[in-house]
């Protein structure tokens, strides 16, 4: 028998999904011994604490900033808080993070004219953070990144 575009399931056969914002759909298998996030964390590529994304959210929020594209500035970001630096920590540790557009804003030189500035997101902000804080420490104090 088939139900909307798949076979029919008993009860002890559903699987648990959840649909992300840009259309990546998550399917696990739910084990009664394990709690959901144990098993998410044992199949994330690499190894990102959530209290590291929490410490960059904390970085970004103190440099302020206004918002990008999405039109989202912090007010609004902490509204969900939780689940916003979940879905980062989510992405990023499981290596299927993109970043959004940039919003891109003319502001005057000194001397006359214009230049683009780039303005991130916030989730995007945060992720560049969490990098940052992986990467600066390999360079030596002197090497200004090179």
């Amino acid at each position: 028998m088939w139900y909307r575009g798949g076979d029919t399931r008993s009860s002890d056969e559903v699987t648990v999904m959840g649909m992300e914002q840009r259309g990546v759909v998550i399917q696990l298998e739910v084990d009664n011994n394990w709690k959901q996030e144990d098993l998410m964390q044992e199949s994330k590529p690499y190894n990102i604490p959530k209290k590291v994304v929490k410490e960059a959210y904390r970085r970004v929020k103190v440099n302020k900033g206004s918002a990008g594209i999405d039109g989202m500035d912090f007010e609004e970001f902490e509204k969900h808080l939780k689940n916003n630096l979940y879905k980062i920590w989510n992405r990023m540790s499981s290596g299927s993070y993109f970043p959004s557009p940039v919003l891109a804003v003319e502001i005057p030189k000194r001397a006359g004219g214009t230049r683009r500035l780039g303005i991130p997101t916030i989730h995007d902000r945060i992720a560049q953070m969490v990098a940052k804080m992986y990467i600066e420490p390999m360079f030596h104090e002197n090497s200004y990144g090179y």
